[in-house]
């Protein structure tokens, strides 16, 4: 009962760069300028990462939160977000 009440409390909630993850979980990432959000998995305790691009203006809001048992033996440390190509953003005609 306390986790899903932490679970409601952290949904809709934005975090900054730098700040502990409080939850696993998928996060939307929202970059001010330069790319339009997307979502990536992130763990329990790590730091949010910074952008390659736009370093620290990107805030992260939770989606879907994951158990433990759900990321048991991920161990993927994110230390920064990647620049997405070019080509991901390009409208095709």
């Amino acid at each position: 009962m306390v986790k899903m009440l932490r679970q409601v409390q952290e949904h809709g909630k934005r975090f900054s760069c730098g700040e502990r993850i409080p939850e696993s979980g998928i996060y939307r990432v929202l970059h001010r300028n330069h790319r339009l959000p997307h979502e990536v998995t992130l763990l329990r305790d790590q730091l949010f990462p910074k952008c390659m691009k736009c370093d620290d203006s990107v805030e992260f809001e939770l989606m879907r939160s994951a158990s433990s048992v759900a990321v048991s033996g991920f161990k993927v440390a994110l230390y920064s977000l990647p620049v997405a190509d070019e080509e991901e953003f390009t409208a095709v005609p």
